[in-house]
């Protein structure tokens, strides 16, 4: 299943979520040998893959050195390329592979790259769907920090289940988890236009609860090779405890929403399809 559009419209033009695309896609466009590859002429060369490995070892966060708070070392770097995904050393020996890596800022830059179109794309959908409901009510500042504190839980969760991996953790998949968590609790029936795939093509409007919680379900029964799906778990359930805090505290609406969104003397039900009682003009 594939979502194509929600029927949630914004009071105000998305403008963070836009930009967040934007930036996801320059990222991978102009700085990613991904992205040189893909705008060059001809297939990759080994020299591209070369290039494309180096880069992400370099930049992405990897959970050993996370951990440790220190690059990788040229060994275990050779380790990982050669099929150990834990090739953690507790002592490491030799040079670092990359010893200007900023380890935990990695943490930020993994957010931004993507392993190539189909990663980007996806995401990137996700973002666009979920996202713009999420910062119409959270105003841009909260909405930007929501965004990367999702992420950050994400990685977190990522890191928790596999601290000696060497593997670099690349996406905003954990990110956009959190945004469509959010939104699982905010807006549960809003009407999500989804593309179904069986053999032909079915469109139909699905509620955003059934929609998303296939999507987690999904996580655990088909996570698929080389996902990290603890990390879109991760981001989903940081996006589910903060839209069940603010859902249930008026103080905490008052204090995270947009004042378009706060109205203390309405005091009628919350309406699962557009969320929270809305200020009338």
């Amino acid at each position: 299943m594939f979502p194509l559009k929600d029927d949630n419209p914004t009071r105000r033009t998305p403008v963070v979520t836009m930009l967040l695309v934007a930036a996801n896609v320059a990222v991978f466009l102009l700085v990613q040998p991904q992205g040189a590859t893909l705008l060059g002429t001809g297939p990759p060369t080994m020299d591209d893959l070369e290039a494309e490995v180096r880069f992400n070892f370099g930049n992405a966060a990897i959970p050993c050195e996370i951990v440790q708070g220190r690059p990788l070392t040229v060994e275990e770097v050779n380790r990982t390329l050669r099929g150990e995904g834990d090739a953690c050393a507790a002592d490491p020996v030799g040079p670092a592979a990359f010893p200007g890596k900023p380890v935990w800022l990695a943490v930020f830059f993994s957010m931004f790259l993507h392993a190539n179109l189909l990663h980007l794309g996806g995401n990137m959908l996700f973002l666009w769907i979920f996202g713009n409901n999420i910062e119409d009510h959270l105003g841009a500042v909260r909405y930007v920090l929501f965004y990367l504190g999702a992420g950050i839980v994400a990685t977190a969760a990522h890191v928790a289940v596999g601290p000696a991996s060497t593997i670099p953790l690349i996406g905003a998949s954990g990110a956009v988890a959190g945004v469509m968590g959010a939104y699982f609790v905010w807006f549960p029936r809003a009407p999500i236009l989804t593309a179904i795939v069986v053999g032909l093509i079915f469109f139909r409007r699905i509620q955003a609860r059934w929609l998303l919680g296939i999507w987690l379900a999904m996580q655990f029964v088909l996570p698929g090779e080389g996902v990290a799906w603890v990390a879109h778990v991760g981001g989903f359930v940081a996006g589910v405890v903060v839209g069940l805090v603010v859902r249930a505290s008026r103080a905490v609406r008052h204090a995270m929403w947009r004042d378009q969104w706060w109205n203390p003397a309405d005091e009628r039900s919350w309406d699962p399809a557009s969320g929270p009682p809305r200020r009338r003009y």
